[in-house]
């Protein structure tokens, strides 16, 4: 979660209450929340998935760091559909959730939420295996592990909605052991297994996961080669085990059984793809503690091998614009461009390299071009924005990210953007609805419900805009009298 000068501050959470659930941004959607284990209700429905996925987002961005680079958000979720396309999912609308932690770990929640650490890209030194990890995620959702387990038990015990998630949100923000904690105190015997999940699943998930990276086009070694390094960091080190590994339990003998199930596939060449190291070098260039230590990390990577060098002169672009050496960046990213001149990543990376040297007009202009040959893609639109924001064109600005927002509604940090830029173009109303609808994606209905009723006051002459509102409104109270009141689960 984000806060700026358009934004308030001091939002800290004080406690692990998920019960702030909020339908899709569609007036009129109704949430009714399973009580998951219900021996009346059978088998958890897809429905109900789904809503506890919407709901466990919501609460989850409240207590997170996400990563919010358009480039890596956009080339993960690319990524993650084509894997999902290769899958046995049914429904294959996902979200994908990007967080800003060095943690080696991923994750997937019921209802079609998959989430992504930084540090799962700094770990992972091939796409295959970054794929491996989501390929696995993704066979816990289509083999419905979730609701199995929850089935499994539901005649010895009924899982409370709000105990469950909190201990989901915690463990997946890193915490693992201090989310088997909150699941115990509701009960613990169960819940605590609904978590980790069993031997049996994850074998099957092992066995899908694998399966799909090889329908894919990816190579299926890359599941061997993740989980045998990530074995090796605590093996020889005696570190604590990555976050992934407390929640999918590793052993020698799963990675032989992996192995074993990897000899069945022909033996071809598996070529890996240089998008994936380039954004593996963003998340390094962001991630160091001082611009001049990633140039010093990059600089060091130059003599690797040929994806390893390039991605090496990108990152030190990076790492060079950030430190204000806008000629040395311009270098670099020039000699990318020149061998590889249609890679929009590089055509983006030069664009921000000449806003971030003050040359806005060139940035503009170049970012205008890109726009009529992509007009849908996501990066090239966040860019021209702030191309156009930096330039004090903000009414430009603010008319690109209106038209993004009604695209990629679910944004967080488009309506984030949007907010801001209308702040600076004095549409007031844009403000107040833009902060509405980012609050609501984070879970934090009382900031909403205010921002709703900021702009209901600024546009009472507007009966279009003052009808929409209300039944924003209306939407709200609902939700609120179904959690028995503001703030506070049933």
């Amino acid at each position: 979660m984000r806060t700026s000068s358009y934004f308030a501050r001091g939002l800290a959470v004080p406690s692990l209450i998920l019960a702030l659930i909020f339908p899709t941004l569609v007036a009129g959607t109704e949430i009714r929340l399973p009580e998951l284990g219900d021996s009346s209700s059978g088998l958890v429905s897809l429905k109900q998935e789904q809503d506890l996925g919407r709901a466990w987002l919501m609460a989850f961005r409240r207590q997170v760091r996400t990563y919010d680079d358009p480039l890596v958000q956009d080339y993960l979720e690319r990524l993650l559909s084509g894997l999902a396309s290769s899958s046995e999912l049914l429904d294959r609308n996902l979200q994908l959730v990007l967080v800003r932690n060095t943690s080696i770990n991923a994750f997937a929640v019921p209802g079609g939420v998959v989430g992504v650490h930084t540090g799962l890209l700094l770990q992972a030194r091939t796409e295959h295996q970054c794929a491996s990890v989501l390929t696995h995620e993704l066979a816990h959702l289509s083999q419905r592990h979730f609701a199995r387990r929850i089935e499994s038990q539901r005649q010895s015990t009924t899982v409370g909605l709000t105990g469950l998630l909190a201990g989901l949100v915690l463990a997946a923000t890193g915490g693992a052991q201090a989310g088997m904690a909150v699941m115990a105190t509701t009960q613990a015997a169960m819940i605590d297994q609904s978590l980790i999940f069993s031997r049996q699943h994850e074998q099957e998930a092992d066995r899908v996961g694998i399966d799909t990276l090889y329908r894919a086009g990816m190579d299926p070694a890359g599941a061997a080669e993740m989980f045998e390094q990530m074995l090796a960091a605590t093996r020889y080190t005696g570190q604590r085990p990555p976050e992934f590994m407390l929640t999918h339990p590793l052993t020698e003998s799963r990675v032989s059984d992996i192995r074993a199930r990897i000899a069945k596939y022909s033996i071809r060449q598996y070529p890996d793809n240089l998008e994936y190291h380039l954004m593996r070098a963003r998340i390094q260039a962001t991630s160091a503690e001082r611009p001049e230590l990633a140039a010093a990390h990059f600089r060091d990577e130059l003599s690797g091998n040929s994806l390893s060098r390039i991605a090496a002169h990108y990152g030190l672009a990076l790492a060079q614009s950030a430190m204000g050496d806008h000629g040395g960046a311009r270098e670099q990213i020039h000699q990318l461009l020149a061998d590889d001149p249609e890679r929009l990543t590089y055509r983006l990376t030069a664009i921000a390299i000449e806003r971030a040297a003050g040359a806005t007009g060139v940035a503009i202009a170049q970012a205008q071009l890109l726009a009529a040959k992509v007009p849908d893609h996501y990066p090239v639109r966040m860019e021209l924005a702030q191309s156009l924001r930096s330039a004090n064109r903000v009414g430009e600005a603010e008319a690109v990210l209106a038209k993004l927002s009604r695209d990629r509604p679910n944004d967080p940090q488009v309506w984030f953007e949007l907010a801001e830029v209308s702040g600076l173009a004095g549409n007031i109303p844009s403000v107040h609805m833009a902060r509405a609808e980012y609050f609501i994606l984070n879970g934090i209905f009382d900031k909403a419900r205010d921002h709703l009723r900021y702009a209901r006051k600024l546009q009472e002459r507007n009966f279009r805009q003052v009808a929409l509102i209300d039944q924003r409104l209306q939407d709200l109270e609902h939700l609120e009298k179904q959690l028995g009141g503001p703030g506070r689960p049933r």
